[in-house]
């Protein structure tokens, strides 16, 4: 019997939230190699969205180990010779990663020191469109070795940044969201329509307020049809945005109370979107899964068409509706080359932009390559004491971090191992805190606001 020429990659993932999670994990699977076993293990970063069992249940990504971590314990564990890692996916909000990038770089240094030339590969990008701080986060986010782009345009647009201000461009590299997939669209009976809702978009209780009043209209003019509000979290958890004005408690105040064909649900996106036959939203990343697999798709114009709501990514994507024009039967026609832009045409198109099916095969074969040279350059990140002495260090200190990347004196965990009296202590902290920043801060700022 032949041997394997299958090779082990240990990859480590550090997320910050459920949706973060979702991305890093299923972008680790799909960079690898394909002569790769991979080995998984997921850090979560402690913080207000950490994210809780029910919805890692819900997203549905597996790991083979799983553990939740602050910044300097995560450093610690990436400091560490045995049983070093292969790949390291940081799946963090801007400022995350470029604290992590200093923090990897200093320990990096201090293990060459001892000798140890050979590091991980780091990888990072955004876990849907980039509509709003382009530049703010593209900089934070410079210095990996890849800086995954999930669309053609997002990659020339992520290029153009990094040049214009002198940085090296070369780790852009173009890839696609990680979690599109599922069975091309057939109608359904009954015709299903889902609204996918979205933690702070529209932020205001009054808007909110606006799109499910018309949410209920369309369910009462259609009672042939079923209608979901696709709701991302329950009330008291958090995900990536903060959720101030949940529509399950804004559900409850609608005058004679919901129609019977209108439900609320959770769970998957994509089991909800086999049996959805129209989906409408303001602008989240499920309008691309949507459009990926053919489903009729629309992004509300009711509340303008703004950046602050990210709905104008999709200005030329034919997919710009209201819900007046949905009432009266509209079904939108999306424009062919816009979608293969986007990185969400299944299977191609005769726009002439290349297929999902082949849309990592760059990432691979760099990481491939980066994997093969042994030994990798320290990695430098655009921000520097010397290029931004007044915004680095601030970045760095909320994790714990001096500007050179070491930890500060007193940071948590810096020298030791939890206890379980200290996670304990911990689990209460973080209940206690995450109760503060859902119902507390929000009523204090509706108190500023009269």
């Amino acid at each position: 019997m032949p041997a394997s020429t299958t090779k082990s990659l240990r990859v480590a993932v550090l997320a910050d939230s459920d949706t973060r999670w979702k991305w890093g994990a299923l972008t680790a699977t799909r960079i690898a190699p394909a002569d790769s076993d991979i080995r998984l293990d997921g850090y979560l970063l402690r913080g207000r969205a950490t994210p809780t069992a029910r919805q890692l249940e819900e997203v549905g990504v597996r790991a083979d180990s799983l553990r939740e971590v602050t910044s300097v314990e995560f450093l610690r564990e990436m400091a560490r010779e045995e049983d070093a890692y292969d790949v390291v996916v940081l799946s963090l909000v801007g400022g995350g990663v470029q604290a992590m990038l200093h923090g990897l770089s200093h320990q990096w240094r201090e293990r060459s020191a001892t000798g140890s030339t050979k590091r991980p590969v780091v990888v990072t990008g955004y876990v849907g469109v980039v509509y709003e701080k382009l530049a703010d986060g593209l900089l934070l986010r410079h210095g990996a070795d890849l800086v995954l782009a999930n669309s053609r345009q997002d990659a020339d647009r992520f290029t153009a940044v990094y040049e214009g201000v002198g940085a090296d461009a070369s780790s852009v590299t173009e890839v696609a969201l990680p979690f599109l997939g599922g069975d091309p669209y057939e109608k359904h009976d009954p015709y299903t329509v889902v609204f996918a809702a979205q933690p702070s978009v529209p932020e205001s209780r009054k808007d909110r307020t606006y799109l499910l009043n018309r949410l209920v209209q369309h369910a009462r003019l259609h009672p042939d049809r079923e209608v979901l509000l696709k709701l991302r979290s329950r009330p008291g958890e958090h995900t990536t945005h903060i959720e101030e004005q949940p529509y399950q408690r804004l559900a409850e105040r609608v005058p004679g109370g919901l129609p019977a064909n209108l439900r609320l649900v959770y769970g998957h996106m994509g089991e909800v979107l086999d049996r959805t036959d129209l989906l409408v939203t303001v602008s989240s990343t499920a309008a691309l899964e949507s459009l990926h697999r053919r489903i009729p798709t629309v992004v509300l114009t009711d509340l303008g068409v703004r950046e602050s709501l990210g709905n104008h990514h999709f200005v030329g994507s034919g997919c710009l509706a209201s819900w007046d024009q949905l009432d009266d039967g509209h079904v939108p026609a999306p424009d062919e080359r816009w979608v293969a832009r986007q990185g969400v045409a299944a299977g191609g198109s005769a726009a002439g932009e290349g297929s999902y099916e082949t849309a990592f095969d760059a990432a691979r074969e760099r990481i491939a390559g980066l994997l093969g040279r042994g030994a990798l350059p320290a990695l430098a990140p655009y921000y520097t004491p010397v290029t931004a002495p007044g915004y680095l260090p601030g970045v760095l200190a909320r994790h714990h971090l001096a500007p050179d990347g070491s930890p500060l004196p007193g940071a948590p965990d810096a020298d030791r191992e939890p206890g379980p009296v200290r996670q304990i202590v911990r689990r209460a902290a973080r209940g206690a805190y995450r109760h503060g920043v859902q119902r507390v801060a929000p009523v204090i700022r509706r108190m500023g606001e009269l």
